[in-house]
Parts: structure tokens; sequence; C-alpha cells
């Protein structure tokens, strides 16, 4: 399960932050991910609520997932068109000649933290 080391490397920079930024506690990490970044939902939601109690700052976060869906440009006809159903032949003209617009990302968009007053 690669999800569980993507997980720690998230865990660890939101960490830091937290540290460096000298939060009391972070309560909610956004990420956003690809659909067909290879990370399943699930199993990566499973791996942050047991890896987050090991850590200083986000014992108590929430993890909120936005799924982003996955489009690729075909350079023979200029079209896009969602991969997940179509995968590298463009459904407009057949060209293999594609490449992958959005999809693969896996990106740490917000950290809601509480900092003492």
């Amino acid at each position: 399960m690669h999800e569980l080391g993507i997980v720690m490397n998230v865990l660890e920079q939101v960490d830091a932050l937290a540290a460096e930024y000298e939060a009391e506690k972070v309560m909610k990490v956004t990420m956003e991910v690809g659909e067909v970044s290879s990370i399943v939902p699930d199993l990566f939601t499973d791996a942050f609520d047991w890896a987050k109690k090991k850590t200083k700052y986000l014992q108590e976060a929430e993890l909120e997932m936005i799924i982003i869906e996955g489009r690729t440009y075909c350079r023979g006809c200029g079209a896009t068109y969602k991969t997940t159903e179509h995968g590298k032949i463009c459904p407009h003209c057949g060209s293999r000649d594609t490449y992958l617009l959005t999809g693969d990302q896996v990106i740490i968009k917000d950290i809601a933290a509480v900092f003492d007053e």
C-alpha cells in the first residue's frame, strides 16, 4: 500500500508547517487527488486516520479529498476528453498522440489550523 508512504510524507510536511507557524493544532487538511494518480481514496483516508495519531499537531485533523478528473489532450485534433473513459486513444479522431492534462496530481491544497491568541 503506497498510500501510507504518501500519507506519511504529507503529515511530515503539515506537521513541520504547523511548527514553523507556531500553530496550536491542525484541524483540517484538504488534498487535491487526481483520479488517475494511483491513489485509492479509501486507503489514503484509512492511512491518514491511522498515521495522524503519531504526529504532534494533527491528532484531531480531518482529511478532505477533492478528486480531480483526469483529462487528456489530443495533439491530433486538439480535443480534450475524459481519460478514465478513453485512455490514451482519442475518441474524436483515434490518434494516440495524446497527453494527460489533469488528474495525476496529489497536492496539499489547504491547511486549517488553530493558533494561540
